[in-house]
C-alpha cells in the first residue's frame, strides 16, 4: 500500500514538473532550466522505471499533459 502511495507522488510530481515546464516556455522560449524540465519528465513518462510505477501509458499521459496547453 505504501508503494502505491509514494508511486502515485512520484508520477503526480511528474506531471506538476511538466506542466510548470510548459507554462514556463510559453512565457520564455528560452528558460534553460524549463527546457531541462521538459525533456527529463518527457524522458521520464517513457521510461521503463514509470512503467513499473504505474500501469498508465506513458505516450498517452504526455498527450494528456501536452493537451492542456493547445
Amino acid at each position: 500500500m505504501n508503494y502505491e502511495i509514494l508511486a502515485n507522488a512520484i508520477v503526480e510530481q511528474a506531471a506538476k514538473d511538466y506542466r510548470w515546464a510548459r507554462t514556463a516556455l510559453g512565457k520564455a522560449a528560452e528558460n534553460v532550466e524549463a527546457i531541462t524540465m521538459r525533456s527529463d519528465t518527457e524522458r521520464f513518462f517513457r521510461s521503463a522505471w514509470f512503467g513499473q510505477l504505474t500501469s498508465i501509458n506513458g505516450e498517452w499521459l504526455l498527450q494528456q499533459l501536452e493537451g492542456e496547453f493547445v
